[in-house]
């Protein structure tokens, strides 16, 4: 199986290449600088340099991965900030938020879609229970609640351009990395080795997938009631 995964350079994305490759499968991962791409290489995985914010970077995706069948993909990179609606957020912090969080992943899509189409796989996006617009009770990383909600919709919107690829939304919990902090329950090992066994009870070799069939769900798998 090869795998493939953008954003590996630490954490959840770090420890989904070492899985992957633990199990014996071909993994490859980009990362945004040399340090990051030479931990990948040394772990055995395959390096592509990449960087989600910068269009230049991403616009060479499709070529790099030209000839490929991604059984499965991963969309990891994301950043958080603590900000709330007592303030208005500057527009350097909205677009470093929505650059990463939304954009990146919405310029990837077209690129790695066709190659997951090629392999009749899965293409995983991780976004957040933050995404969710019942049930909010703080305005607590406002943007960042923004920019999930608005990741579920573009992943929603393009899955029927892609019907023979299976596109998921996972939460992969309150993770114990940099973003997630000291203070989170969850290892990345324990979200990560969830993750993977909820991806592969979702495999399915239907195709023809649409808007409605892309499921919104925990690490766990358990689906989330509302959207």
């Amino acid at each position: 199986m090869t795998v493939f995964v953008i954003g590996a350079s630490r954490g959840i994305g770090l420890e989904l290449v070492q899985q992957y490759l633990d199990a014996g499968d071909r993994v490859i991962a980009t990362a945004r600088d040399e340090a990051g791409l030479t931990r990948l290489r040394d772990m055995g995985a395959q390096a592509l340099k990449l960087d989600v914010t910068n269009p230049a970077s991403i616009s060479g995706l499709s070529w790099q991965l030209d000839g490929e069948k991604l059984d499965v993909a991963y969309y990891v990179a994301g950043v958080f900030s603590e900000d709330d609606a007592k303030s208005p957020p500057t527009v350097q912090a909205f677009d470093s938020m929505m650059h990463t969080n939304v954009l990146g992943a919405m310029q990837a899509l077209p690129q790695v879609a066709p190659w997951v189409e090629e392999a009749q796989g899965q293409f995983v996006f991780l976004t957040s229970d933050f995404a969710q617009i019942g049930g909010v009770e703080s305005s607590r990383g406002w943007v960042y609640h923004v920019s999930k909600a608005a990741l579920n919709m573009a992943v929603v919107a393009a899955q029927p351009d892609y019907p023979n690829a299976q596109f998921l939304l996972i939460h992969p919990g309150w993770v114990r990395t940099d973003m997630g902090t000291s203070a989170a329950p969850l290892l990345p090992e324990e979200s990560v080795s969830a993750i993977r066994a909820t991806v592969a009870a979702r495999k399915t070799n239907a195709t023809g997938f649409a808007c409605s069939d892309v499921p919104y769900l925990r690490w766990d798998g358990t689906p989330f009631s509302s959207w």
